[in-house]
């Protein structure tokens, strides 16, 4: 059977993101509900149609419309907004927050603007990848309940719906009227254990979310964009679980480059990813979540030690080895589920680790836990910085110079708080001793560091080492790789990996975002906060109207690439607005426009 409007999917720049923690919803703009995984991240989808699959819940005017949404402020909570030729309707969003993790309560509340708001609704649910579809229906009062696979679900709101016996997958149809000025509340419950939790009024369930993310929001510093820095903050907080664990992204098998096999699975945290969200967090004066970075990164410290991975499940388990699922994926990939990284040594992360560590410290936020797992860090470089590793980007084992500064790096910052526990002595021997031996066999002839003994080429990895204080600001070493990137690996202020062979830049993959970020921060660090503004607002409008950030931009079509949402390029974009000199920046300019607007008598 040929794919409905519903089931084609969209260009990533157009899906709105909901989350409770738990597990996170992507919404395109025809009000469908095109993925979400349940119980958890890493689960099997209920809903698929992002990767070809036919399940999923919409809600949808029938007239022609043209869509738009925004975000309420400081949370998740999405409105989609419509208007069409006799109306203007919204759809407030979201996932009960915070959530449970063996029950997720997605809340729908159609509301009629201006004129009768008249929408169709459907919900055809699949579990396990479609395998599973929806069994034993029944209507008990003027609710529906059912099985899928091994969940339970119950649907209110929806006495009137249809079951409609579509052979792709089975599921209820609703049209709904809504007069002028009035709502229509759905709420869908779905749970992997016994019955759903005893139902609540949609009023008590939307005001609990409510005050859950107002309780959750911190007061952010002032900063150069204190919208998107707020929702960044949203965005990384939705996908972080209340047992700590962030995922690196809500989404599997986006492809980064159509038909090229780049496609990964991100559900899981990878220990790099938390840590420059706590970072980030500390930065932005945001501390509980930098609590949860250095909880998880610190459990898996005690209990791994040297043997540490470079990514878990949100329960600290290794994450399933890749495997291909039986569904044609998005458009230009492969749906895929786990990853290889399981099998894989990153030294770097050890850095990283101890660098939110330092951070933590800086806020008098360390335990005795902590600081325990501060000296596994270090013995673990002390122990192997010599063995070659995957590096930040994942490939081929090598002795990667980002590895070995970034872990310089972290071991200067412990060295440098005492509240850290580490012995500054050795750290820092351990550290000289580490850049000195980079030094050696990974400076490029024209005096910038390069990628790795084996590799010449310039690497926009680096910009992080240089930014975390591996050597001191201004280093000519570093300051030449600054400029190597700017010449070598940036386009129009966006920046990219870097360079395979001859090619030009954008031919194998989109512009990185992190890196742009990144490079915002390390010119600001160098003392060109101009240069570092239009690195800064280049990369935070490579986004769409939801404002969500994919890994990579495609710089030439203008579109996102890869998984969605990418919670690193949050992450560094949080820092990067909290940059003094970006700061500085966007006063100046705010100042500017207050004295345009005074001297032209406006407000």
């Amino acid at each position: 059977m040929e794919p409905t409007p519903i089931d084609q999917p969209h260009v990533l720049r157009e899906y709105a993101f909901v989350a409770d923690g738990e597990r996170g919803a992507l919404i395109g703009p025809r009000g469908d509900i095109a993925w979400l995984c349940v119980p958890r991240w890493d689960s099997s989808p209920v809903f698929d149609t992002l990767i070809g699959g036919a399940s999923g819940y919409s809600v949808t005017p029938d007239e022609r419309f043209v869509w738009g949404g925004y975000y309420e402020s400081g949370s998740l909570i999405w409105n989609s907004h419509w208007v069409t030729d006799s109306a203007e309707i919204e759809c407030r969003e979201a996932l009960a927050f915070p959530g449970d993790a063996h029950q997720v309560v997605l809340l729908r509340r159609i509301h009629a603007l201006q004129g009768e708001a008249r929408v169709t609704v459907k919900l055809n649910p699949a579990h396990e990848y479609g395998s599973s579809p929806l069994r034993d229906v029944r209507r008990v009062g003027e609710v529906w309940e059912a099985r899928c696979g091994r969940l339970r679900l119950r649907w209110s709101g929806a006495a009137t719906a249809v079951l409609d016996d579509d052979a792709r997958c089975p599921g209820w149809r609703l049209s709904i009227r809504v007069p002028p000025g009035q709502t229509h509340n759905l709420v869908l419950e779905l749970t992997d254990i016994g019955q759903p939790n005893p139902p609540q009024d949609p009023e008590t369930y939307w005001k609990e979310t409510e005050f859950a993310w107002k309780r959750e929001m911190p007061s952010l510093r002032a900063n150069a964009a204190p919208r998107d820095a707020t929702h960044a903050f949203a965005v990384l907080r939705g996908m972080t679980s209340t047992g700590g664990g962030m995922v690196a992204a809500a989404t599997s098998g986006l492809p980064e480059q159509a038909k090229q096999g780049a496609n990964y699975d991100y559900r899981y945290v990878w220990i790099r990813d938390q840590c420059l969200a706590g970072q980030a967090a500390a930065a932005a004066g945001a501390p509980l979540l930098l609590d949860s970075a250095v909880r998880f990164t610190t459990e898996r410290l005690l209990t791994d030690g040297p043997n540490l991975m470079p990514a878990y499940t949100l329960q600290g388990d290794p994450v399933p080895r890749s495997r291909a699922i039986e569904l044609p994926g998005y458009p230009g990939g492969q749906a895929v589920a786990g990853n290889r990284v399981r099998d894989q040594f990153q030294l770097d992360i050890f850095g990283e680790a101890l660098l939110v560590f330092a951070a933590a410290a800086s806020l008098d936020r360390l335990l005795a836990d902590n600081r325990r797992a501060v000296d596994l860090a270090v013995n673990a470089i002390a122990a192997q910085h010599d063995r070659p590793d995957a590096g930040i980007w994942e490939i081929d084992d090598e002795h990667w110079t980002h590895s070995r500064l970034i872990c310089a790096a972290g071991l200067r910052a412990v060295a440098e708080s005492p509240a850290t526990g580490a012995d500054p002595t050795a750290c820092t021997h351990l550290a000289d001793e580490l850049v000195s031996q980079t030094a050696r066999n990974s400076v490029h002839p024209s005096g910038r560091w390069q990628r790795s003994p084996q590799h010449p080429e310039v690497d926009a990895a680096l910009l992080l080492p240089i930014t975390r204080g591996a050597l001191p600001r201004g280093d000519l070493r570093d300051r030449a790789t600054v400029a190597a990137v700017a010449r070598e690996l940036s386009s129009e202020f966006y920046v990219y990996r870097f360079r395979e062979g001859r090619s030009p830049l954008g031919s194998n993959e989109g512009a990185f975002l992190l890196c742009g970020f990144a490079m915002a921060i390390a010119t600001a660090d160098l003392g060109y906060p101009v240069v570092a503004a239009r690195y800064f607002e280049r990369n935070r409008a490579a986004c769409g109207t939801p404002g969500l950030f994919a890994e990579e931009f495609d710089v030439t079509q203008r579109q996102l690439r890869g998984n969605l949402p990418q919670a690193f390029v949050h992450a560094l974009l949080l820092e990067a607005s909290n940059h003094p000199a970006l700061q500085r920046e966007w006063m100046e300019i705010e100042g500017i426009g207050r004295r345009h607007r005074t001297a032209r008598g406006g407000l």
